[in-house]
């Protein structure tokens, strides 16, 4: 019990640091979210009015208390443009965020398994596999989505350009968001399995001549997959949280798209709204990761190291 006590109140300080950071950060802008909403020719008393209408006369200290206060409510305030609820736009656009990480890591682990186990199996294929994960990683994003746009979608016309009306709006940026993830994943799935494969115990039941298959399954498959699952887990949560250059470069109105308007736009609660939320899942994908690891690995508990049987 104590380990969950210590992991929430972790939880919330974390989330109380994100949102003190982003609240006193976006006020160091140089701009003013009341010009960019009234414009450079704005009247002063203009100005005034609204900046009173928005709470942004007060002192600083005085709107973080604010700030604060509402947080204890569960209330993230109001957009200073659309002067709609927060939370109300961020579970607009949450769902757009959730399609393309799902699926992004439905093909990443539907690509990174399989070559990390023949990677593992067949000493032959262990180079091509490292060949091709590296070169995953050296194609970023900003690159790959364009690329894929021009080859399918304006040279082949199979899949639609930019937006998220469809299923089919979403293939090619989780191809984009895949490719970089299978990369890294295959090279974490191919070294553990490599590592847990080399140990004296496996060499012992190969000795003794137990099937292939079940000293895999059985032996090295479960003890491998911790920092396969940490990993998962990390990448799930970056991908829940928005990808910003790739929901960019397909018009996706996902978090990430959401997060860079309202920077911009100085839409002060907006941003610490979203800052909150992606804080949030960081902290709740990692509890879940933590817990995970029991059910992998029955020597592991919860609050102490792993030890050896």
């Amino acid at each position: 019990m104590s380990y969950f006590l210590r992991r929430i109140l972790t939880g919330f300080f974390i989330l109380w640091t994100a949102a003190s950071l982003v609240f006193f950060l976006m006020r160091l802008l140089p701009s003013d979210p009341v010009e960019i909403i009234l414009g450079e020719n704005a009247r002063p008393s203009q100005v005034e009015t609204l900046r009173k209408e928005l709470g942004l006369d007060k002192p600083l200290w005085v709107q973080y208390w604010a700030f604060l206060r509402g947080l204890a409510r569960g209330d993230l305030g109001r957009s200073l443009i659309s002067g709609q609820k927060v939370s109300r736009i961020i579970l607009a656009h949450l769902p757009y965020t959730i399609k393309l990480a799902l699926l992004s890591i439905i093909i990443t682990l539907l690509i990174s398994f399989p070559l990390g186990l023949l990677s593992f199996l067949n000493p032959k294929l262990d180079l091509p596999v490292f060949l091709i994960s590296t070169s995953g990683l050296a194609v970023p994003n900003f690159w790959l989505g364009p690329l894929l746009i021009l080859l399918f979608s304006v040279k082949l016309k199979l899949l639609p350009v930019s937006g998220a009306d469809s299923p089919a709006h979403f293939i090619l940026p989780s191809i984009t968001l895949a490719t970089a993830l299978s990369a890294y994943l295959v090279k974490i799935i191919r070294k553990s399995l490599h590592e847990e494969g080399t140990k004296t115990y496996i060499m012992a039941l190969w000795a003794r001549g137990l099937p292939r298959k079940r000293v895999l399954l059985s032996h090295i498959l479960p003890n491998a997959l911790i920092p396969i699952i940490t990993v998962v887990g990390l990448e799930a949560g970056a991908l829940l949280t928005g990808t910003i250059i790739t929901e960019r470069v397909f018009s996706i109105p996902g978090i990430g798209t959401l997060l860079i308007r309202a920077i911009g736009e100085r839409d002060y609660p907006l941003v610490q709204g979203l800052v909150l939320f992606i804080s949030g899942v960081y902290v709740l994908v990692n509890l879940a990761v933590d817990l995970s690891y029991p059910l992998i690995d029955p020597r592991i508990r919860l609050g102490r190291r792993l030890e050896a049987k």
